[in-house]
């Protein structure tokens, strides 16, 4: 049979695939959309690993034993294949048995929303459909991407928008900017990926055309990795944690040099006065000067009046990557940043302002209409139960327990059973070892995978899930001008089904099937969703081509926005004709409302509070821990397409390393209370002293030898379960201290398991 082309998206981009005698053999970026050849090219090895589910499988202990054999054997015991009525029956009556004794929010609808770039084949939205559907559950709430983001920005600007969709176009940097300051820096790395994929990669292109025309760079960040590769940039690399901190000392020192636009601050912006003054330490004795931050974050005076130098004048654009909030007190370098750019006086202006992400993500800035990707509707969740999305430990350790959030107080459900699609929270989730401990907990778990990841190895059910390249989809982002029709590639493999049928078959053997499905197949569903489209595209007098016309294209291109994003344009424009859903209606830079909730870890402004952990803390020896993202892979994904002979890299600054006698190459062990892992030193010139930099996404293993040693090199063993604030209770990872030394261990043996 000839070789059959078909284009498809994946999360890191659009691509274009080869099938030869129903296999999928090879792909390649789609056209010029800049998308990484490597990450595409991985994919028919991810579609086709050995590590492949074929067929249902279910805990030996628990197969015998149900609800009764209790946790400890998970990850241990043998799995044993069965058929699927078994497994399905299995499924539901374990839900029928804990929704009836315990209540509906006993069970947790765990899944993240990366598995898929297809919108309607969305394993988060399926399984909370169908578990809405199915009586409840205890839900999830916020992310770990910009948890901290998501609690105070309302609080801030009235909403998260600024950070989950809206960017000043990067156009508008290109023409108006004199300078971009990065707190947080651009990491081109990053821009390899886009949540629902991408035909378009521009990041590196904008960057370019904006140093090109002589913006000025200044990178924030302790890793001279995180400035574009080709951008003369201005690099100040400060202790990690600490950007608060220089954030309030620009801001007090623009209100004592006059540059404050007190204008802007009287009309748009509520509590600037309580602001100052705190600035200027009339309420805690400490004026935030240069001197002050400068020795908080470890740099110079000299390197701050460099800065101010650049930002005193001209068109200033001042933006945070999303890591910053990761850590102790998250939500204040976010506020700060708002509170600095308010003094500058320059948001909603072409190339002005501030803007979140831009270091983080493809797609932030771009040209892109909103709302032309379709996706599946959800269900009312009945039980009406929700935590905080970084507190899985906690509500399956604490059941019954009140936790403060967001000026709530949120009952920690007694979690009995556990249904995860879509996720892998051994990767994500902090401190993995207590994870596993708090694994062994819930009386049922069930897991929707593809793949032999560490969660699917330590379920008690597991359903083979088909991957993007086995089932019919639409896919895209908002923050990309293009809708790709998904077409399926080739056969589901073995036994894998559609997350869609395996919910609709427990939805049939639980006497809900209509809730769910809505009478709807795979092809009317994507018709139907399709339809959401073209009714947009009517209402804005956009051309949109019927499904038959969409499918057969393959794709969609979007016309671009009538004029370039300007984040809070018409607010700027006509506060009082456009104004922010706060309750002054105007931009918060003290919120009574946050004042009421009385939190300590979270006052009622932007303000520096000490870190638990961080370098201002560190005894003898400890590092400070920055973790991010890897630069040939989505989190977890694509893990099992790398070779697996060796762990992973860690870099360390040249000064640290040979104060521990450790050489480029070695293998290395990084410990702290919370546990160990290996991982391979990469000594680097790039690096401040006193920070290791490591990538997340190496696959959970425990060493069996060594209690608490992770043998792959996934940092999350030693990052702590601990939140943001009370306000936000969002992940936290990036305040993390270690120590490091040369590993002389033997009989460690490599593997994904």
């Amino acid at each position: 049979m000839a070789a059959q082309r078909r284009v498809s998206l994946s999360h890191w981009g659009a691509f274009e695939a080869t099938i030869e005698d129903g296999r999928f053999v090879s792909a390649r970026p789609w056209r010029d959309g800049g998308a990484d050849a490597d990450m595409i090219g991985a994919l028919p090895a991810l579609v086709h690993s050995p590590l492949r589910i074929d067929r249902p499988h279910v805990r030996a202990r628990f197969l015998r034993h149900r609800e009764k054999a209790g946790g400890g054997g998970r990850g241990v015991d043998e799995m044993v294949p069965v058929d699927w009525d078994t497994a399905l029956d299995l499924v539901a009556s374990q839900l029928e048995r804990v929704r009836d004794i315990y209540g509906p929010a006993s069970v947790f609808g765990g899944s993240y929303g990366w598995s898929s770039a297809g919108r309607f084949h969305h394993a988060r939205t399926q399984v909370r459909r169908f578990l809405a559907a199915a009586g409840g559950y205890t839900d999830q709430v916020g992310n770990y991407s910009w948890g901290a983001a998501h609690a105070i920005l309302p609080h801030v600007l009235g909403n998260a928008d600024a950070v989950s969709s809206d960017a000043t176009d990067w156009r508008t940097i290109a023409q108006e900017t004199d300078v971009v300051v990065a707190f947080g820096g651009l990491n081109p790395k990053n821009w390899r990926v886009t949540s629902g994929g991408a035909g378009n990669h521009h990041m590196p292109r904008f960057v370019e055309q904006a140093a090109a025309r002589g913006v000025k760079f200044v990178i924030v960040s302790p890793n001279a990795d995180d400035v574009p590769a080709g951008v003369d940039a201005t690099l100040i690399s400060p202790r990690p944690n600490t950007d608060t901190a220089l954030m309030l000392a620009l801001a007090r020192r623009a209100i004592t040099r006059g540059r404050a636009d007190t204008a802007f601050l009287d009309r748009y912006v509520e509590g600037h006065e309580a602001f100052s003054a705190y600035l200027a330490g009339e309420t805690d004795g400490v004026e935030k000067t240069f001197e002050w931050a400068a020795a908080i974050a470890g740099i110079s005076v000299n390197e701050l009046e460099m800065l101010w130098s650049i930002i005193r004048q001209g068109r200033v654009m001042l933006t945070a990557a999303w890591s910053l909030q990761r850590a102790d007190h998250g939500e204040q370098p976010y506020w700060a940043l708002i509170a600095l750019a308010a003094i500058l006086g320059q948001i909603g202006l072409p190339g002005g302002g501030f803007c979140f992400g831009y270091g983080s993500l493809n797609g932030v800035g771009a040209a892109a209409r909103r709302g032309y990707v379709p996706a599946m509707e959800g269900l009312p969740n009945p039980a009406r139960s929700a935590i905080p999305v970084a507190a899985v430990i906690d509500a399956f350790t604490r059941p019954g327990e009140e936790m403060d959030f967001n000026g709530r107080s949120v009952a920690l459900p007694d979690v009995r059973m556990v249904y995860w699609a879509g996720g892998n929270p051994f990767h994500h989730a902090q401190d993995l070892f207590q994870l596993e401990r708090a694994w062994q907990r819930p009386e049922a778990i069930v897991v929707h995978e593809p793949w032999w990841t560490p969660t699917a190895r330590r379920a008690d059910i597991v359903l083979p899930a088909t991957t993007m390249a086995e089932r019919n989809d639409i896919g895209g982002s908002s923050r990309d001008p293009h809708v790709f029709a998904m077409p399926q590639l080739i056969e589901p493999l073995a036994e894998a089904r559609n997350d869609f049928d395996i919910f609709g078959s427990l939805a049939a053997r639980l006497g809900c099937a209509d809730a769910f499905t809505n009478g709807l197949d795979e092809p009317r569903w994507l018709r139907r969703l399709w339809a959401k489209t073209e009714r947009i595209g009517a209402a804005e007098n956009v051309e949109v081509p019927d499904f038959d016309r969409f499918w057969k294209d393959g794709m969609f291109a979007v016309p671009e926005p009538e004029s370039p994003e300007v984040m809070l344009k018409d607010f700027r424009a006509d506060p009082h004709s456009n104004p922010l859903a706060t309750p002054s209606g105007r931009i918060e830079i003290y919120s009574e409302r946050v004042a009421g909730f009385g939190y300590r870890d979270c006052p009622p402004h932007p303000a520096w509070i000490e870190p638990l952990e961080w370098l201002g803390a560190a005894t003898d020896g400890q590092l400070h821990l920055v973790t991010n993202q890897p630069a040939k892979r989505l989190h977890s994904q694509l893990y099992q397409t790398q070779s697996n002979n060796d762990v992973e890299p860690v870099s360390i600054s040249e000064a640290d390393a040979a104060a521990r006698s450790i050489r480029d190459g070695d293998m290395v062990r990084i410990e702290n209370d919370r546990g160990a892992c290996l991982a391979r030193a990469s000594v680097s010139s790039d690096l401040r002293l006193g920070v290791l930099v490591m990538a997340t996404g190496a696959w959970f293993e425990p060493d069996k030898a060594t209690p608490m040693l992770e043998r792959n090199g996934n940092p999350n063993v030693l990052t702590a379960n601990r939140r943001t604030s009370a306000l936000g209770q969002a992940c936290a990872a990036l305040s993390t201290l270690v120590r490091v030394s040369r590993f002389g261990g033997a009989g460690i043996e490599k593997g994904a398991a």
